[in-house]
């Protein structure tokens, strides 16, 4: 079942993995002038970490959607190493970078174009970082200058705010069964950060420590996130129609009409019983009269068939010539069969010789 598309007021949460592309370093100097060092091809490179968002939007009700994010991403630097000049100031490389932020974004939802159930979605947003570098260290030589080829370390603890940008691809899983507007999503993220951010480091060199302005370039990172997302004026599911019962068919009327021992022709009483069923017929909806004709227990039984099946034919001629179209009428003989009091083989029961005229 689809919840399909939002409108109103929705809510969202997702975790999950990201991963951040190296970080090209570009340069720095020194906050009094004393250094400043162009940096070329190199770069620190960081390991997979966390990434969480909250999201809080609006859906128009043809599938595009707009919303505010907030968002967290954690990444560890991968790089492990010293330089033998600096271990006294603790030269081993590592550190995080943790980036916080507000996003506007803009979405599509594809509702119902590739089945029930699941609906795809793009798009897209812009808004603000802030990125931060933890005990962040980097190594490196000089490139030129009086100390030219001399190794140098920075050491960042700092943060600095940026613009972004990122793009989202999607796809929702209508958990509507469950509850009404409730989806689980998986999603694509990828968020830029745009121009260079500087950050404020200390700078080693021999002979020198200094505190530095230091420039890194723009940076691209990559999330993959499992979430869930709630609509909170989605409809409910339409309610199952009960099936309708069949109506109970009309209850039978039963006239019986009675005989003399091994006789067919009718008596006044069976033509008033027979007349009576005529007219009846005639007030209640009748679909079929069903003629059945029956014996005692005295005689054959071949010869009781037959009686049977006589008595039957008299009857059925009897409610024509009351008024009783004849394509209305079944007629049947059943002999001995169905007794309506049960007696002894040869027995003459005058209840057992007759006739049911049975309105349908």
């Amino acid at each position: 079942m689809s919840n399909g598309p939002i409108s109103g007021l929705y809510i969202g949460a997702g975790v999950g993995w990201n991963y951040l592309q190296s970080e090209q370093l570009n340069n720095f100097s020194s906050q009094g002038g004393l250094l400043s060092v162009p940096v070329t091809n190199k770069s620190v490179n960081f390991g997979s970490g966390l990434a969480t968002v909250l999201s809080l939007g609006w859906g128009l009700g043809n599938g595009l959607r707009a919303e505010i994010e907030g968002n967290y991403r954690y990444n560890p630097t991968n790089q492990n190493r010293s330089l033998p000049i600096f271990r006294s100031i603790q030269s081993t490389s590592g550190g995080t970078e943790n980036k916080a932020g507000v996003m506007a974004n803009l979405l599509y939802d594809f509702t119902n174009a590739f089945g029930p159930g699941y609906t795809p979605y793009i798009g897209g947003g812009v808004g603000w970082q802030y990125v931060r570098q933890s005990d962040l260290q980097v190594f490196g030589l000089l490139p030129a200058g009086p100390a030219a080829g001399q190794p140098y370390l920075l050491r960042m603890n700092s943060g600095t705010n940026s613009f972004a940008y990122q793009a989202i691809l999607g796809v929702a899983f209508s958990l509507a069964s469950v509850t009404p507007g409730l989806d689980a999503t998986l999603e694509y993220r990828f968020l830029g950060t745009g121009g260079d951010r500087t950050y404020k480091a200390q700078a080693f060199v021999p002979g020198l420590a200094t505190g530095t302005n230091f420039k890194v370039g723009p940076e691209y990172n990559h999330a993959i996130m499992l979430g869930l997302r709630y609509a909170f004026n989605a409809a409910p599911p339409p309610a199952v129609a009960p099936i309708p019962l069949a109506p109970a068919p009309a209850p039978s009327r039963t006239y019986l009409v009675f005989f003399d021992w091994d006789r067919a022709d009718l008596t006044d009483r069976a033509r008033q019983v027979i007349a009576e069923a005529a007219q009846a017929s005639t007030r209640v909806q009748v679909t079929r009269i069903q003629v059945n004709g029956y014996t005692d227990l005295s005689g054959t039984a071949r010869y009781n068939q037959g009686l049977s099946v006589r008595r039957a034919q008299n009857v059925a001629n009897e409610l024509v010539r009351d008024g009783v179209p004849h394509q209305a009428i079944g007629v049947q003989g059943y002999g001995e069969s169905n007794p309506l009091v049960p007696t002894a083989a040869g027995a003459r029961e005058p209840q057992n010789r007759r006739v049911e005229i049975i309105l349908q």
